[in-house]
C-alpha cells in the first residue's frame, strides 16, 4: 500500500496537531509485569492499552487472527479489541501503560485510525528511552514522575501517529476489532475540513458547512460534536487563533492584514477574539 493511499484512508490526521489543546491524556495505571510459560489472559480493556515487552514472546489471538510480538516490541490495544495473550516458550515480560486519550468531549477519538497493532521498536526509536525511564520512574514512585510519564507518553504517541500519517505503520488489529463501529464517522466530515481549511479567510457559518456535509443545521452541530469533541464554531475558532499566531510570529504582517486574511470584518473584531483565547492583545502578543 503508498503512502498516498493511506493518507486518503486515513483522512485528516493533521487534526490532532490543530486541536493539540484540546487533547487530554490521562494516565490510569503503569507497571511492569512478569509471566511465567503457562500464562494466558482473555481480557477486553475499557482503556488504551500500551505493552513494552522486555523479554520473552508473546501469542495474540484476536478473533481468528494469530500475532506475534517478540521482546523489543510495542503492542497498543484499543477499547475495541478483545484478545487472548499468552507466552510462548520460558515466560515473558512487559512494562505496560492503561491510559485515555480524549479531544474535547471525545473519549475515542483514536478509535477511528487504525492505530492498534504491534509496532517495531525502531519506529520510535528516538521517542522510546526516554518513556521507558519515565515509566520506571513512575513505577518507582519518584517525585514528579507522574507528570513526566504523561508528557514522555505524548511524545510517544505523537510519534506513532506520524508514522501512521507518513505510511510507516498501520495497525494490524483495527480490522479485527470487536467493535468495528465507529464512534462518529470522521470521514463524513473530511469535504467540511478542507472547505474550513481553504476558506479560513472568509466568514464561516455553520449553515454552510451543514450544507457541505449534505445534513441538517441541528444534525450537523451534534454530528460534529459526536466525532471531534467540539463544536463547529470552536473548531473553526481554534484554527484561525491558531494562524493568528504563526502570522504574529512572522512579524510580517499588520493586525488589519491578519484580521482580513482570518475572514474579520475589521481589526477590532480580530483583537477581541484574539484577546479572548490568549487573554492579551495581538499587539502585545510578539514582544
Amino acid at each position: 500500500m503508498s503512502k498516498g493511499t493511506v493518507k486518503v484512508e486515513l483522512g485528516n490526521l493533521n487534526l490532532f496537531n490543530e486541536l493539540s489543546e484540546h487533547i487530554q491524556i490521562r494516565v490510569n495505571a503503569a507497571n511492569t509485569m512478569d509471566h511465567p510459560a503457562d500464562w494466558i489472559e482473555s481480557k477486553q480493556h475499557p482503556d488504551y492499552d500500551l505493552w513494552y515487552l522486555r523479554e520473552g514472546t508473546i501469542e495474540l489471538r484476536i478473533r481468528d487472527q494469530v500475532h506475534v510480538a517478540s521482546a523489543g516490541d510495542l503492542i497498543l490495544f484499543s477499547p475495541t479489541v478483545a484478545y487472548t495473550a499468552s507466552s510462548l516458550g520460558a515466560g515473558c515480560r512487559f512494562a505496560f501503560i492503561h491510559f485515555d486519550f480524549s479531544l474535547g468531549n471525545q473519549l475515542r477519538i483514536l478509535d477511528n485510525y487504525p492505530i492498534s497493532g504491534i509496532l517495531a521498536s525502531s519506529l520510535v526509536e528516538e521517542e522510546l528511552p526516554s518513556f521507558l525511564e519515565a515509566h520506571e520512574r513512575y513505577s518507582g514512585s519518584a517525585p514528579m514522575s507522574g507528570i513526566r510519564l504523561k508528557g514522555a507518553l505524548t511524545i510517544l504517541l505523537s510519534k506513532i501517529m506520524e508514522r501512521l500519517d507518513c505510511g510507516d505503520y498501520r495497525g494490524s488489529f483495527a480490522a479485527l476489532a470487536s467493535d468495528n463501529k465507529r464512534t462518529a464517522n470522521l470521514e463524513a466530515l473530511q469535504p467540511v475540513l478542507s472547505h474550513i481549511e481553504v476558506r479560513l479567510h472568509l466568514p464561516l457559518r455553520v449553515a454552510e458547512l451543514a450544507e457541505v456535509a449534505g445534513m441538517s443545521e441541528k444534525y450537523f452541530i451534534l454530528y460534529f460534536k459526536q466525532a471531534l469533541g467540539i463544536t463547529p464554531g470552536a473548531y473553526v475558532y481554534q484554527l484561525k487563533m491558531n494562524r493568528a499566531r504563526e502570522l504574529l510570529y512572522s512579524r510580517t504582517f499588520s493586525i488589519q492584514q491578519i484580521a482580513e486574511r482570518l475572514g474579520y470584518p475589521d481589526p477590532f473584531s480580530f483583537s477581541k477574539a484574539f484577546k479572548k483565547y490568549y487573554k492579551v492583545p495581538p499587539s502585545r502578543f510578539v514582544w
